[in-house]
């Protein structure tokens, strides 16, 4: 049983007992659950649930402050008096390998401002990105392999 399906039940067994199921209850059955599996880790065979976690909510934490900047950059360029963009299809090469570090991947840089995931290549180890703006292709594949596809690798392995 995956160990977060476990800590849902934990949740709901906790605002069953207390007899409240409201969002405030839940979150509290969710740490309270959370807990008692980091105490009993050694039985679950699944240590670092809680650094899972962190992690997750690190790469969140990126997502946002990357929107931040990429909104900041394409507003900037839209208001700019001279618009000269550089646009450009770049071919990402994948390091993530299964279904849901692809899809989550595509999911982050086209919900990035200025940039869109076109395609993966039928092989998976390509994923073409059109950038409103890259002069540098180089640069982006960095950006994109040291942000996004890091904190992906991070939080699902």
């Amino acid at each position: 049983m995956p160990i977060v399906f476990a800590n849902v039940l934990l949740a709901l067994a906790w605002a069953a007992v207390t007899g409240g199921f409201s969002a405030l209850n839940l979150a509290f059955g969710f740490v309270l659950g959370a807990l008692a599996l980091v105490l009993i880790r050694e039985c679950t065979g699944r240590p670092g649930y809680l650094g899972r976690i962190a992690r997750a909510v690190s790469l969140a934490g990126l997502f946002l402050v990357e929107l931040a900047k990429s909104a900041v950059r394409v507003a900037a360029m839209v208001i700019s008096p001279r618009l000269d963009p550089h646009p450009a299809i770049v071919a990402f090469p994948l390091t993530v390998t299964s279904d849901i570090e692809i899809a989550l991947l595509a999911n982050l840089i086209t919900l990035t401002p200025g940039t869109l995931s076109v395609d993966v290549s039928d092989d998976r180890r390509v994923l073409f990105v059109h950038c409103i703006d890259a002069p540098d292709p180089a640069a982006v594949i960095a950006d994109i392999r040291d942000g996004f596809e890091r904190k992906i690798l991070e939080a699902f392995r």
